[in-house]
């Protein structure tokens, strides 16, 4: 941690040493700026030998979090999100490594032309400047976030819950030897240092403009309180209100497997799917062994009249049922009157985060594709497949939503912004 900014917090001033890691943000981001994309890869290369060393204490210090977790009664899907074992370090270590692999989007041409005048015209990728990432019980975000901004040329200012703290901070440790054996400056990549709620605050009004966008990462109320009193540009997600959708002409074993993956596989991220819709004029037998599989698989299932007639097992679904983000084994069944039905009821319902649609008819497919206005939209396949990291980008910093600049899955160019380079040769304009 920067010296300055300990004393301050260390005297109580959180304001100002907000505004201290925030002036050391801006000195590193211009720095990172000008890195040559070899010493980048190193320290990234650095930081995922670190993690692999230090994993029995980055599990030590995770156990620390998650038993004040436990303590303070967090149910199942929280703790799964919070939890770091051997088996998830390796992960976040390869994840390091796969950005390495990338291609370093700062320096590239977008476009170029000439003018009739002989200026030549170029839009080239630049770095946005300080990424501010606030998240919860997710430490991996510490590595994905602190990895992407620094590949980007991009310095990170992180505000980790405080149920994630003591895992995080043991991340941290791990990139800072990578900036500083590869001769960046240790400051790019920041941990807000203190639980107190009032750093948030201050990030959130851009410290003195040294935060140029905001990524939040966590529930629904962090992501509202961000998007309501942010003062600076916001990459982020409400909710992930996904639905699946099986179509008459859906193959209803492929249908049955990627159902149950979509919602099953890992209940707590935000590409599980919370609603099935199921197409009413399809085969009487296409709902009943959808809905027995997720019962069966234990799922609670909460459904409209066909659902319930297709297996007792079903509860009645009320109105708040189909736009409720779940995040546990609980699912929402419908149907629908065909593939307008189901657009319909997604424009209606779903938090255009990610829907998807099962069925053979490329036709249908394609209307569906083209007409749901969502940041993903995906044709057979699982929507837990919604992560940057499965669209081979690395890793992600998040899910947008927003229609401006970043739209799905926030990776490298997505943390770019460009600029225009005209050259000359004593022109003049008249």
């Amino acid at each position: 941690m920067n010296a300055i900014v300990q004393k301050l917090l260390h005297d109580s001033n959180v304001e100002a040493a907000m505004l201290a890691m925030g002036e050391v943000a801006r000195n590193a981001a211009r720095q990172l700026a000008a890195a040559h994309h070899d010493a980048k890869d190193e320290a990234l290369k650095v930081a995922a030998a670190e993690l692999r060393r230090h994993t029995p204490v980055i599990t030590e210090a995770n156990k620390r979090d998650l038993s004040a977790a436990e303590d303070a009664g967090k149910p199942g899907a929280y703790l799964d999100r919070l939890m770091l074992d051997p088996d998830r370090i390796e992960g976040i270590a390869r994840g390091l490594e796969s950005i390495v692999a990338l291609n370093d989007p700062v320096g590239e041409i977008i476009a170029e032309w000439d003018r009739p005048n002989g200026l030549h015209i170029s839009r080239v990728r630049v770095p946005i400047g300080v990424i501010g990432i606030i998240y919860e019980s997710r430490p991996n975000v510490t590595a994905d976030a602190g990895a992407l901004s620094l590949k980007s040329g991009n310095a990170a200012i992180l505000r980790g819950g405080s149920d994630s703290h003591h895992s995080s901070m043991a991340i941290l440790t791990c990139l800072a030897h990578g900036l500083r054996e590869a001769g960046l400056p240790e400051d790019a990549i920041q941990i807000v240092p203190t639980v107190d709620r009032e750093a948030v605050g201050h990030m959130l009004r851009g410290l003195n403009g040294n935060i140029d966008v905001i990524v939040p990462r966590g529930g629904k109320s962090l992501v509202d309180r961000v998007q309501k009193e942010a003062r600076v540009p916001v990459f982020a997600h409400l909710e992930g209100v996904c639905h699946t959708y099986v179509d008459r002409g859906a193959d209803i074993d492929k249908a049955v497997e990627i159902v149950l993956n979509a919602k099953l596989r890992r209940t707590g991220v935000c590409g599980a799917t919370e609603s099935l819709l199921v197409d009413k004029n399809a085969h009487e037998d296409y709902i009943a062994p959808l809905v027995r599989a997720l019962l069966d698989a234990g799922c609670e299932v909460r459904g409209d009249a066909a659902a319930q007639a297709a297996d007792p097992r079903v509860v009645a679904a009320g109105d708040h049922d189909w736009g409720t983000e779940y995040l546990d084994a609980i699912i929402a069944v419908k149907t629908v009157d065909g593939v307008d039905g189901a657009i319909a009821h997604i424009a209606e319902f779903s938090s255009q985060h990610t829907d998807c649609i099962i069925t053979e008819c490329l036709g249908t497919a394609e209307r569906f594709l083209a007409r749901v206005d969502s940041a993903i939209v995906m044709l057979n396949s699982s929507t837990q497949f919604a992560d940057g990291g499965e669209f081979g980008m690395g890793a992600e910093i998040g899910i947008a939503t927003g229609r401006l600049h970043a739209r799905g899955p926030v990776g490298l160019e997505q943390l770019t912004t460009f600029k225009y380079v005209v050259r000359g040769d004593g022109q003049i304009r008249p």
